[in-house]
């Protein structure tokens, strides 16, 4: 054999691509840290703006007709929901009534616990120069959470659930 027959025909073949040199990726500058005051910025303004709101629902009480709106699935149905009971819960949670607003909406209260629990995880990783916390559940947990919540609701609109009911 020639080495003529040796030689593949790859670049005349109708399948070949052509290929082109790949430009060099300039390297990325470092990023400068931050300050301590500009990484505890967004965990302490969301805790502000969480903190504002249950000052508003701390000072006007839901109990007292007129000054928010009515739950319209309760209105329309007369079924509670999830977050039904929520405002009274949270003023009562504001005025430190535990017990008052376990009974409002004991789902509520849990929410808020949840979520001083992930305010004081973000603001310690803040701090620190750590990364965000994530809520990274997996497809059980979220379909477990929704069972609850859906068993909340049943329960506390049936006559053996009052207690749950707000």
């Amino acid at each position: 054999m020639s080495g003529e027959n040796q030689r593949v025909d790859a670049p005349h073949s109708p399948y070949a691509v052509p290929t082109a040199p790949v430009p060099p990726v300039p390297p990325v500058p470092p990023v400068p840290p931050q300050s301590r005051l500009r990484r505890l910025a967004p965990p302490g303004l969301t805790l502000a703006a969480a903190g504002l709101a249950f000052a508003y629902v701390g000072a006007v009480d839901p109990n007292e007709p007129g000054h928010y709106p009515v739950c319209p699935l309760f209105r329309l149905t007369g079924i509670l929901c999830p977050g039904c009971g929520g405002l009274r819960s949270a003023h009562a949670f504001a005025h430190g009534d535990l017990i008052t607003a376990l009974g409002a909406n004991a789902l509520a209260v849990a929410g808020y616990f949840v979520f001083a629990g992930f305010m004081i995880l973000w603001l310690v990783r803040a701090g620190r120069g750590g990364p965000t916390p994530r809520f990274s559940l997996r497809r059980p947990h979220w379909w477990i959470i929704g069972v609850l919540a859906l068993v909340f609701v049943v329960v506390r609109n049936l006559p053996f659930g009052t207690a749950l009911a707000p």
